[in-house]
């Protein structure tokens, strides 16, 4: 048993509410230390909170104490004469990385004030997000271009360690062009032809999100060996690929604007094609899963869905798929294989 689980197990039934309610104030701490870049200062060596406060413009005393709760949580330590240092957690959360996006956005309003409409989100199936900002999530992402980047190195945070798992777990080696639909600068299919030298790539994606796509190819030497297309998938997809990869695509969009994905790439694949959807693909049952809290911020900002096994297989099904299997990674994220029928 994880030891959370096991902790959790020892708690009165309150106590575990309480622990529960209270972990959006971590969320809003882990924001705050990106915000004032705290990793940053204290990269060159231990700061007291009130050297801190001088470079962060803040209120010393309150400063301490946010340093101390931190490093209650592992990102600092405390050093002796009030001085904190950082730690290996408080290192990811330099500005550039990955995690330091998924601060900034998980944390800050974007999310924050979709789920102020969570209710809204749960009693009409419409997004919080649309409800708080007036357009839909991908729509207003495409006109703020800052957070849109923020967004992208959120993604590569958030699902950072799949692309490996994914190419380890499924063999690649029978296709001569994969697609890569939907798939921003080319983590995923970069990280699959690096393993699978036989293969080439088709990265296709809208222009502003494919913009650093060429110069992250160049960095993994893959340039020779991938096409980068633009457009969106609502349209078309690139014709003449024999595998077609949805890296947590068909999770954004409700049924019919996932029909219509999965009908350009039903039309568009080679003669005896596949189909990988790379999602999270949900337990039965009461097993806790990531995918379940995810599945609820599909609900709440963009206004897709996670889904089971058993899910997947009428969608699929209604755009001239069948379902072929599931296969696990050594993340939590399957790949469901389906093939036109």
């Amino acid at each position: 048993m994880p030891e959370t689980a096991a902790k959790a197990d020892t708690l009165p039934p309150e106590a575990q509410i309480v622990e529960m309610v209270m972990a959006q104030f971590v969320s809003r701490l882990i924001h705050l230390t990106a915000t004032l870049k705290l990793p940053d200062h204290l990269a060159d060596g231990p700061k007291t909170a009130e050297e801190l406060a001088a470079l962060t413009s803040t209120h010393a005393p309150s400063l301490y104490r946010v340093m101390r709760t931190l490093a209650s949580l592992g990102l600092f330590t405390e050093e002796p004469a009030h001085r904190f240092a950082l730690r290996p957690l408080g290192e990811t959360l330099k500005s550039g990385t990955p995690s330091h996006a998924t601060a900034l956005i998980m944390g800050g309003e974007m999310v924050a004030h979709s789920l102020d409409h969570m209710l809204y989100s749960v009693q009409t199936g419409k997004t919080g997000f649309q409800n708080s900002f007036g357009v839909p999530l991908f729509d207003w992402l495409g006109s703020h271009p800052a957070e849109a980047a923020l967004f992208d190195r959120t993604m590569v945070g958030i699902h950072g360690a799949e692309p490996a798992a994914v190419a380890a777990a499924y063999d690649f080696s029978v296709f001569k062009t994969i697609a890569d639909v939907g798939g921003s600068t080319g983590n995923m299919l970069t990280t699959i032809l690096a393993r699978y030298p036989t293969s080439r790539g088709i990265l296709f994606d809208l222009p502003h999100v494919v913009r650093d796509a060429p110069a992250f190819i160049a960095q993994r030497g893959l340039t020779d060996r991938i096409q980068i297309e633009t457009g969106s998938f609502f349209e078309r997809v690139p014709a003449g690929a024999d595998a077609y990869i949805l890296s947590h695509v068909i999770h954004d969009w409700n049924e019919a604007q996932c029909l219509t994905i999965l009908g350009h790439c039903r039309r568009a694949m080679n003669p005896g094609g596949r189909l990988l959807l790379v999602e999270m693909v949900l337990p039965p049952g009461d097993a806790p899963h990531p995918g379940k809290i995810l599945d609820m911020a599909m609900l709440n900002i963009p206004g897709g869905e996670e889904r089971t096994e058993a899910e997947y297989a009428p969608l699929l099904e209604k755009a001239g798929f069948r379902l072929t299997r599931v296969v696990p990674t050594a993340s939590p994220v399957s790949i469901v294989e389906a093939e036109p029928r």
